[in-house]
């Protein structure tokens, strides 16, 4: 099974990022989660998509299309959804229509990470309303929403807190088996 982990986040030092290595490490056996940023796509604008589609999106799109599943790690900025996520995924949906082909019953995931105390749990929610619009097939037998994200992680990006990780581990399990019976 290949799973394509998002970043919803650009920062080099991101802690989705990071959460997204980390579930990556505790895949279990016959796994891949492979990493992908939303670097080198540009702010949408319909006249670049009149000249046509960029390559960083064309590139992500095919990725994601030939994966099993979507896991997407998302901060949360001023109660919403990075404005990065949300043009990504603009571009992913174009032309009209290329969403709901794109997204159409992909068995998605959403973890999130924040350095405040309340989690990801309003930009989860705009961004389960974004996605369902395109028709992914949601895992809503689990959240994981990691507040303090400071104390969590190390200087290197290395999680160190061992209750998120057995939160993480858990996670990815639950959603590995929910791909797992939809490919039944």
């Amino acid at each position: 099974m290949k799973i394509i982990a998002l970043s919803g986040a650009l920062r080099r030092a991101s802690y989705n990022t990071a959460l997204l290595r980390a579930a990556a490490a505790l895949a279990p056996e016959g796994v891949t989660i492979e990493l992908r940023t939303l670097h080198g796509i540009p702010l949408y604008d319909g006249d670049v998509e009149a000249e046509g589609i960029p390559e960083a999106v064309t590139k992500l799109r095919e990725e994601i299309r030939a994966a099993d599943a979507l896991l997407i790690s998302t901060p949360e900025y001023n109660n919403a959804i990075p404005g990065v996520l949300k043009n990504g995924l603009d571009w992913l949906s174009r032309p009209s229509g290329e969403g709901s082909k794109l997204f159409g019953g992909k068995p998605t995931g959403l973890i999130g990470a924040t350095p405040g105390g309340f989690g990801t749990v309003q930009s989860q929610d705009a961004l389960l309303s974004v996605l369902r619009a395109f028709g992914n097939d949601f895992w809503m037998g689990g959240r994981l929403m990691v507040s303090r994200v400071g104390t969590v992680f190390d200087a290197d990006g290395v999680l160190v807190d061992d209750k998120v990780r057995a939160q993480l581990q858990q996670f990815v399990q639950g959603f590995v088996a929910f791909v797992q019976a939809r490919a039944v």
